[in-house]
């Protein structure tokens, strides 16, 4: 079963080329920094979040001009982690459909190589246009997975940078 799945996947790879090596890597690497800042908000979040509150709460005085700078700079470190490797993210998203559109200009120039070479036979120009679609189809796949992911994320991180500013209350 696990080399019949392997199969599958070195045959999807043939057909579309080495730029789904690609694709994979920087979907894997995508998926794997969603996954990371998940982790962060289910359980470092909560600590950093306490400790920050008890930091600011043992402060006798809240209201002056330098207690709100360093309030606003606890706010701005805590958005630094929060946020973490979220713009990579973003560039991994955005990376997806431009390998797959690599791989749809070297699947054409498959083509027209082999409109070169043998004329107009279909079968030659077959396996560069599987090599021009598939890429493009992974590529656009690999990315709009990613679009979800980080969408959650967004929504996420706005809310929870938000909520840590609410905690850290200037009025006693």
């Amino acid at each position: 079963m696990l080399y019949e799945a392997y199969l599958a996947i070195v045959q999807f790879i043939e057909l579309g080329g080495n730029v789904l090596y690609a694709i994979a890597f920087v979907t894997f690497v995508m998926w794997g920094l969603i996954f990371e800042r998940v982790v962060f908000f289910t359980t470092e979040y909560r600590g950093m979040v306490r400790e920050s509150v008890t930091s600011w709460e043992q402060r006798s005085e809240r209201s002056s001009w330098g207690a709100r700078q360093i309030r606003d700079g606890m706010i701005s470190n805590a958005a630094d982690k929060i946020n973490g490797s979220f713009p990579v993210i973003q560039i991994c998203v955005a990376l997806c459909p431009l390998f797959g559109l690599l791989g749809t200009v070297t699947g054409m120039i498959a083509v027209f190589e082999a409109m070169a070479t043998q004329g107009g036979n279909a079968r030659s120009m077959a396996a560069g246009v599987s090599m021009a679609t598939v890429p493009t189809m992974s590529g656009m796949v690999a990315a709009l997975s990613g679009v979800m992911g980080t969408t959650y994320l967004q929504t996420k991180i706005k809310r929870e940078t938000e909520l840590f500013e609410d905690n850290l209350t200037l009025d006693h």
